[in-house]
Protein backbone atom coordinates (compact mmCIF):
# COMPACT_ATOMS: atom_id res chain seq x y z
CA UNK A 1 0.00 0.00 0.00
CA UNK A 2 2.77 2.55 0.55
CA UNK A 3 4.44 1.49 -2.59
CA UNK A 4 1.56 2.33 -3.68
CA UNK A 5 1.35 6.05 -2.48
CA UNK A 6 4.79 6.79 -3.46
CA UNK A 7 4.29 5.53 -6.95
CA UNK A 8 1.18 7.99 -6.74
CA UNK A 9 3.21 10.82 -5.53
CA UNK A 10 6.18 11.10 -7.60
CA UNK A 11 4.15 10.51 -10.79
CA UNK A 12 1.96 13.12 -10.04
CA UNK A 13 4.58 15.97 -8.52
CA UNK A 14 6.30 18.76 -10.27
CA UNK A 15 8.76 21.50 -9.37
CA UNK A 16 5.29 24.06 -10.09
CA UNK A 17 3.37 22.40 -8.09
CA UNK A 18 5.67 21.79 -4.97
CA UNK A 19 6.00 26.09 -5.81
CA UNK A 20 1.88 26.48 -5.49
CA UNK A 21 2.40 23.91 -2.03
CA UNK A 22 4.89 26.57 -0.71
CA UNK A 23 2.56 29.34 -1.66
CA UNK A 24 -0.40 27.80 -0.31
CA UNK A 25 2.15 27.62 3.11
CA UNK A 26 2.94 31.56 2.64
CA UNK A 27 -0.72 32.64 2.32
CA UNK A 28 -1.69 31.87 5.62
CA UNK A 29 0.34 34.98 7.21
CA UNK A 30 2.12 36.66 3.84
CA UNK A 31 5.36 34.20 5.21
CA UNK A 32 7.28 31.52 4.33
CA UNK A 33 9.32 29.27 6.98
CA UNK A 34 12.62 30.16 7.44
CA UNK A 35 13.37 25.92 7.43
CA UNK A 36 13.18 24.32 4.26
CA UNK A 37 9.78 22.49 3.64
CA UNK A 38 10.62 19.04 1.91
CA UNK A 39 9.26 18.01 -1.31
CA UNK A 40 7.31 15.17 -0.36
CA UNK A 41 5.78 13.63 2.81
CA UNK A 42 7.25 10.53 4.58
CA UNK A 43 4.75 7.27 3.84
CA UNK A 44 4.85 5.16 7.03
CA UNK A 45 4.13 1.52 6.36
CA UNK A 46 2.97 -0.32 9.13
CA UNK A 47 5.26 -2.37 9.97
CA UNK A 48 7.43 0.76 10.48
CA UNK A 49 4.19 2.11 12.82
CA UNK A 50 4.38 -0.82 14.79
CA UNK A 51 7.71 -0.24 15.90
CA UNK A 52 7.65 3.78 16.73
CA UNK A 53 4.53 2.72 19.01
CA UNK A 54 6.69 0.13 20.66
CA UNK A 55 9.83 2.45 20.92
CA UNK A 56 7.58 5.40 22.34
CA UNK A 57 6.22 2.92 24.94
CA UNK A 58 9.54 1.55 26.00
CA UNK A 59 10.67 5.20 26.32
CA UNK A 60 7.37 6.33 27.83
CA UNK A 61 7.71 3.54 30.30
CA UNK A 62 10.80 4.96 32.01
CA UNK A 63 9.30 8.65 31.95
CA UNK A 64 6.27 6.65 34.07
CA UNK A 65 8.78 5.07 36.42
CA UNK A 66 7.91 5.88 40.51
CA UNK A 67 12.07 7.16 40.71
CA UNK A 68 11.64 8.85 37.71
CA UNK A 69 12.34 12.28 39.56
CA UNK A 70 14.69 10.96 41.61
CA UNK A 71 16.60 9.71 38.81
CA UNK A 72 16.92 12.56 36.56
CA UNK A 73 17.14 15.49 39.79
CA UNK A 74 20.80 15.69 39.18
CA UNK A 75 19.40 17.12 35.25
CA UNK A 76 17.99 20.14 37.57
CA UNK A 77 21.23 20.63 39.41
CA UNK A 78 23.43 21.02 36.18
CA UNK A 79 20.59 23.98 34.70
CA UNK A 80 17.83 26.18 35.90
CA UNK A 81 15.21 25.21 38.25
CA UNK A 82 11.88 26.54 38.54
CA UNK A 83 9.58 26.31 41.14
CA UNK A 84 5.64 24.63 41.06
CA UNK A 85 6.69 21.65 38.80
CA UNK A 86 3.98 19.55 38.13
CA UNK A 87 3.51 15.63 38.44
CA UNK A 88 4.25 14.94 34.94
CA UNK A 89 4.90 16.66 31.63
CA UNK A 90 2.46 17.33 29.38
CA UNK A 91 4.47 17.67 25.84
CA UNK A 92 6.89 14.84 24.69
CA UNK A 93 8.27 14.24 21.77
CA UNK A 94 10.63 11.03 20.55
CA UNK A 95 12.46 10.92 18.02
CA UNK A 96 14.09 8.26 15.93
CA UNK A 97 15.90 7.89 13.08
CA UNK A 98 14.89 5.29 10.62
CA UNK A 99 18.01 3.30 10.20
CA UNK A 100 19.42 -0.13 8.79
CA UNK A 101 20.50 -2.82 11.96
CA UNK A 102 20.89 -6.53 10.24
CA UNK A 103 20.07 -5.92 6.78
CA UNK A 104 16.26 -4.76 8.07
CA UNK A 105 14.54 -1.75 8.91
CA UNK A 106 15.09 -0.69 12.92
CA UNK A 107 14.06 2.62 14.45
CA UNK A 108 16.82 3.72 16.90
CA UNK A 109 15.74 6.70 19.13
CA UNK A 110 17.95 9.71 18.63
CA UNK A 111 16.45 11.84 21.10
CA UNK A 112 13.41 12.89 23.66
CA UNK A 113 12.44 15.93 24.70
CA UNK A 114 9.94 17.30 27.31
CA UNK A 115 9.18 20.30 25.53
CA UNK A 116 6.54 21.31 22.57
CA UNK A 117 6.94 21.12 19.18
CA UNK A 118 6.10 22.45 16.07
CA UNK A 119 1.90 20.71 17.19
CA UNK A 120 0.16 23.51 15.47
CA UNK A 121 2.66 23.43 12.17
CA UNK A 122 2.08 19.84 11.54
CA UNK A 123 -1.25 19.88 11.72
CA UNK A 124 -1.78 22.92 8.82
CA UNK A 125 1.10 21.31 6.69
CA UNK A 126 -1.01 18.31 6.45
CA UNK A 127 -3.98 20.28 5.27
CA UNK A 128 -1.97 21.90 2.73
CA UNK A 129 -0.46 18.80 1.27
CA UNK A 130 -4.23 17.48 1.05
CA UNK A 131 -4.81 20.47 -0.76
CA UNK A 132 -3.01 19.32 -4.13
CA UNK A 133 -2.44 16.02 -3.39
CA UNK A 134 -6.13 15.47 -3.05
CA UNK A 135 -5.25 11.13 -2.64
CA UNK A 136 -3.62 11.68 0.47
CA UNK A 137 -6.61 12.78 2.73
CA UNK A 138 -6.84 8.42 2.29
CA UNK A 139 -4.10 8.19 4.83
CA UNK A 140 -3.78 10.10 7.98
CA UNK A 141 -0.77 11.76 10.29
CA UNK A 142 -2.38 11.25 13.59
CA UNK A 143 -1.81 7.84 16.00
CA UNK A 144 -4.76 6.42 17.81
CA UNK A 145 -7.66 7.35 15.25
CA UNK A 146 -7.41 10.34 16.18
CA UNK A 147 -9.65 13.04 13.88
CA UNK A 148 -7.90 16.68 12.95
CA UNK A 149 -10.72 18.47 15.04
CA UNK A 150 -10.34 16.13 17.91
CA UNK A 151 -6.71 17.04 17.61
CA UNK A 152 -7.20 20.68 18.19
CA UNK A 153 -9.17 19.75 21.03
CA UNK A 154 -6.65 18.32 23.04
CA UNK A 155 -3.91 20.56 21.75
CA UNK A 156 -6.51 23.71 23.24
CA UNK A 157 -6.98 21.59 26.51
CA UNK A 158 -3.83 20.65 27.27
CA UNK A 159 -2.43 24.47 26.85
CA UNK A 160 -5.83 26.64 27.90
CA UNK A 161 -7.05 24.64 30.60
CA UNK A 162 -10.23 25.78 30.65
CA UNK A 163 -8.99 29.98 30.88
CA UNK A 164 -9.91 32.37 28.88
CA UNK A 165 -7.57 32.67 26.08
CA UNK A 166 -6.87 36.43 27.04
CA UNK A 167 -4.97 34.75 30.54
CA UNK A 168 -3.14 32.37 28.38
CA UNK A 169 0.51 33.35 26.21
CA UNK A 170 2.56 31.63 24.12
CA UNK A 171 5.58 32.95 25.79
CA UNK A 172 9.14 32.87 23.44
CA UNK A 173 12.43 35.43 23.25
CA UNK A 174 12.12 37.46 20.35
CA UNK A 175 9.26 35.15 18.67
CA UNK A 176 9.05 37.24 15.64
CA UNK A 177 13.06 36.41 15.20
CA UNK A 178 12.52 32.77 15.52
CA UNK A 179 13.01 29.90 12.88
CA UNK A 180 9.43 27.92 14.54
CA UNK A 181 7.61 31.26 14.00
CA UNK A 182 4.73 29.52 11.83
CA UNK A 183 4.00 27.41 14.45
CA UNK A 184 3.39 30.19 16.24
CA UNK A 185 0.93 31.90 14.30
CA UNK A 186 -0.75 28.83 13.57
CA UNK A 187 -1.15 28.85 17.39
CA UNK A 188 -2.38 32.08 17.40
CA UNK A 189 -5.21 31.38 14.70
CA UNK A 190 -6.09 28.00 15.57
CA UNK A 191 -5.88 27.75 19.97
CA UNK A 192 -6.72 31.85 20.07
CA UNK A 193 -3.82 32.96 22.04
CA UNK A 194 -1.62 35.81 22.26
CA UNK A 195 2.32 35.94 21.30
CA UNK A 196 4.60 37.85 23.86
CA UNK A 197 8.03 38.12 24.00
CA UNK A 198 10.02 37.49 27.69
CA UNK A 199 10.88 41.10 28.09
CA UNK A 200 7.16 42.13 27.43
CA UNK A 201 6.14 40.84 30.76
CA UNK A 202 5.19 42.51 34.04
CA UNK A 203 5.66 41.29 37.26
CA UNK A 204 3.78 42.40 40.24
CA UNK A 205 3.95 40.99 43.87
CA UNK A 206 4.04 36.86 42.55
CA UNK A 207 1.70 37.43 39.37
CA UNK A 208 2.80 38.25 35.68
CA UNK A 209 1.10 40.94 33.30
CA UNK A 210 1.50 41.54 29.45
CA UNK A 211 0.11 44.35 27.55
CA UNK A 212 -2.85 43.81 25.06
CA UNK A 213 -3.22 46.01 21.58
CA UNK A 214 -5.21 48.53 23.51
CA UNK A 215 -2.77 49.00 26.11
CA UNK A 216 -4.48 47.35 29.05
CA UNK A 217 -2.63 45.28 31.79
CA UNK A 218 -3.97 41.73 31.27
CA UNK A 219 -3.10 38.93 33.76
CA UNK A 220 -1.54 35.77 32.96
CA UNK A 221 -2.60 32.64 34.85
CA UNK A 222 -1.16 30.01 32.13
CA UNK A 223 2.13 30.47 30.24
CA UNK A 224 2.39 27.85 27.33
CA UNK A 225 6.29 27.44 27.28
CA UNK A 226 8.62 28.14 24.35
CA UNK A 227 11.69 29.69 26.17
CA UNK A 228 15.02 27.67 25.49
CA UNK A 229 17.41 28.18 28.49
CA UNK A 230 20.28 28.37 26.62
CA UNK A 231 19.41 30.84 24.12
CA UNK A 232 18.33 33.09 27.14
CA UNK A 233 21.64 32.52 28.61
CA UNK A 234 22.67 33.87 25.66
CA UNK A 235 21.12 36.68 25.62
CA UNK A 236 22.87 39.13 28.51
CA UNK A 237 21.20 41.71 26.36
CA UNK A 238 17.81 40.99 27.01
CA UNK A 239 16.11 42.96 29.93
CA UNK A 240 13.23 40.99 32.17
CA UNK A 241 11.46 41.93 34.58
CA UNK A 242 10.67 39.09 35.93
CA UNK A 243 13.27 35.49 36.36
CA UNK A 244 12.16 32.33 35.68
CA UNK A 245 12.77 31.22 39.21
CA UNK A 246 10.51 33.59 41.03
CA UNK A 247 8.05 31.96 42.86
CA UNK A 248 4.86 33.07 40.65
CA UNK A 249 1.33 32.63 40.60
CA UNK A 250 1.54 31.07 37.41
CA UNK A 251 0.03 27.51 35.83
CA UNK A 252 2.73 26.40 32.83
CA UNK A 253 1.68 24.52 29.95
CA UNK A 254 5.01 22.78 29.80
CA UNK A 255 7.00 23.36 32.55
CA UNK A 256 10.56 24.35 32.27
CA UNK A 257 11.79 21.57 34.54
CA UNK A 258 10.90 18.90 32.31
CA UNK A 259 13.18 20.42 29.29
CA UNK A 260 15.81 19.05 31.42
CA UNK A 261 14.54 15.74 33.34
CA UNK A 262 13.31 14.68 29.40
CA UNK A 263 16.25 15.19 27.43
CA UNK A 264 19.75 13.21 26.11
CA UNK A 265 20.22 12.75 29.80
CA UNK A 266 17.56 9.73 29.96
CA UNK A 267 19.47 8.17 26.98
CA UNK A 268 22.20 6.27 29.00
CA UNK A 269 19.18 4.42 31.17
CA UNK A 270 17.60 3.60 27.61
CA UNK A 271 18.78 -0.18 26.66
CA UNK A 272 16.93 -2.14 24.43
CA UNK A 273 16.58 -2.67 20.72
CA UNK A 274 15.54 0.90 19.49
CA UNK A 275 18.11 2.79 21.50
CA UNK A 276 21.85 3.43 20.96
CA UNK A 277 24.54 2.66 23.34
CA UNK A 278 25.15 6.08 24.53
CA UNK A 279 27.33 7.15 27.73
CA UNK A 280 27.41 9.82 30.20
CA UNK A 281 31.24 11.50 29.47
CA UNK A 282 31.96 11.62 32.80
CA UNK A 283 30.89 7.90 33.12
CA UNK A 284 33.66 7.16 30.41
CA UNK A 285 36.75 5.46 31.61
CA UNK A 286 38.27 5.13 28.64
CA UNK A 287 38.24 6.78 25.38
CA UNK A 288 37.16 4.55 22.18
CA UNK A 289 39.93 3.90 20.15
CA UNK A 290 37.66 3.91 17.07
CA UNK A 291 36.24 7.61 17.82
CA UNK A 292 34.86 7.61 13.96
CA UNK A 293 32.31 5.33 14.99
CA UNK A 294 30.81 8.11 17.73
CA UNK A 295 29.44 11.36 18.05
CA UNK A 296 30.03 13.85 21.01
CA UNK A 297 26.47 15.75 21.85
CA UNK A 298 25.71 18.30 24.58
CA UNK A 299 23.00 17.29 26.59
CA UNK A 300 21.11 20.24 27.24
CA UNK A 301 21.31 22.15 23.57
CA UNK A 302 18.46 22.12 21.12
CA UNK A 303 18.22 21.84 17.77
CA UNK A 304 21.77 19.96 16.86
CA UNK A 305 24.21 23.06 18.35
CA UNK A 306 27.08 21.98 19.95
CA UNK A 307 27.17 18.06 18.39
CA UNK A 308 30.85 17.40 16.66
CA UNK A 309 29.91 14.33 14.37
CA UNK A 310 33.32 13.42 13.65
CA UNK A 311 34.76 13.56 17.17
CA UNK A 312 38.46 13.50 17.63
CA UNK A 313 40.29 12.54 21.05
CA UNK A 314 41.22 15.95 21.65
CA UNK A 315 37.55 16.77 21.50
CA UNK A 316 36.89 15.31 24.02
CA UNK A 317 39.74 15.91 26.31
CA UNK A 318 39.20 19.64 25.48
CA UNK A 319 35.34 19.18 27.43
CA UNK A 320 35.98 20.67 30.58
CA UNK A 321 32.22 19.67 32.18
CA UNK A 322 31.96 16.33 31.26
CA UNK A 323 28.64 15.74 33.15
CA UNK A 324 26.59 17.53 30.88
CA UNK A 325 28.03 15.82 27.63
CA UNK A 326 27.06 11.75 25.84
CA UNK A 327 29.40 9.82 23.58
CA UNK A 328 26.78 8.21 21.59
CA UNK A 329 27.41 5.68 19.21
CA UNK A 330 26.99 6.69 15.39
CA UNK A 331 23.82 4.67 13.19
CA UNK A 332 23.47 3.32 10.21
CA UNK A 333 20.68 5.27 8.73
CA UNK A 334 18.56 4.65 6.15
CA UNK A 335 17.80 5.62 2.78
CA UNK A 336 14.37 4.68 2.59
CA UNK A 337 12.34 7.93 1.05
CA UNK A 338 12.73 7.46 -3.38
CA UNK A 339 12.23 10.76 -3.74
CA UNK A 340 12.04 12.27 -7.45
CA UNK A 341 15.77 12.38 -7.44
CA UNK A 342 17.08 9.93 -5.14
CA UNK A 343 16.90 8.07 -2.04
CA UNK A 344 16.88 10.19 1.16
CA UNK A 345 17.49 9.47 5.03
CA UNK A 346 14.22 10.13 7.43
CA UNK A 347 13.84 10.66 11.45
CA UNK A 348 11.02 10.38 12.52
CA UNK A 349 9.38 12.63 16.01
CA UNK A 350 6.72 11.16 17.43
CA UNK A 351 4.55 14.10 19.17
CA UNK A 352 2.81 13.32 22.47
CA UNK A 353 0.20 14.84 24.82
CA UNK A 354 -0.24 13.81 28.77
CA UNK A 355 -3.55 15.02 30.19
CA UNK A 356 -3.18 16.13 33.72
CA UNK A 357 -5.14 13.28 34.53
CA UNK A 358 -4.18 10.72 32.08
CA UNK A 359 -2.51 7.65 33.35
CA UNK A 360 -0.02 7.74 30.16
CA UNK A 361 0.66 10.38 27.73
CA UNK A 362 -1.06 9.71 24.22
CA UNK A 363 0.93 9.87 21.03
CA UNK A 364 -1.13 12.16 18.71
CA UNK A 365 0.92 13.32 15.46
CA UNK A 366 4.57 13.68 13.83
CA UNK A 367 7.11 15.36 12.56
CA UNK A 368 9.54 14.25 10.16
CA UNK A 369 12.88 15.31 8.95
CA UNK A 370 14.55 14.29 5.35
CA UNK A 371 18.50 14.61 4.28
CA UNK A 372 20.90 13.37 2.88
CA UNK A 373 23.34 14.88 5.05
CA UNK A 374 25.34 12.12 7.30
CA UNK A 375 23.37 13.09 10.48
CA UNK A 376 20.25 14.36 10.63
CA UNK A 377 19.95 17.42 12.56
CA UNK A 378 23.26 18.60 12.41
CA UNK A 379 24.52 21.48 9.05
CA UNK A 380 27.49 20.26 7.18
CA UNK A 381 27.26 23.46 5.23
CA UNK A 382 26.36 21.75 2.07
CA UNK A 383 23.01 22.91 0.79
CA UNK A 384 22.96 19.20 -0.77
CA UNK A 385 22.68 17.70 2.20
CA UNK A 386 19.37 19.64 3.28
CA UNK A 387 16.12 18.24 2.03
CA UNK A 388 14.09 19.91 4.77
CA UNK A 389 11.10 19.01 7.25
CA UNK A 390 8.01 17.67 6.15
CA UNK A 391 5.40 14.58 8.13
CA UNK A 392 4.95 11.10 7.95
CA UNK A 393 1.28 9.52 7.05
CA UNK A 394 0.02 6.74 7.98
CA UNK A 395 -2.48 4.35 6.88
CA UNK A 396 -6.08 4.91 8.22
Amino acid sequence: MILKYRELFNTQFTNKKYQEFKDDIASDFDYMPTFRVAETPFFISNELKAQLVEGCNEVIALIKQDNFKDLTDKALELNHKVLNEDEHTIFLAIDFGICEEDGAVMPKLIEVQGFPSLYNYQFNLYEKFKNHYPFLSELTPFFNGIEPQEYLSILEEVICNNHPKENVILLEIEPEKQNTKIDFYYCHRDIGIPIICVTELIKKGKQLFYKNENGDEILVKRIYNRVIFDELDLRTDLKLNFHFSDDLDVEWAGHPNWFFRISKFILPFLKGKYFIETTLLSDVKEIPVDLENYVLKPLFSFSGSGVIFHVKKEDIEAVVEKELYILQKKVNYLPIVQSMDGKVKAEVRVLCIWKKDDSTPTLLCNLVRLSRGEMIGVKFNKEKDWVGGTIGLLEQ
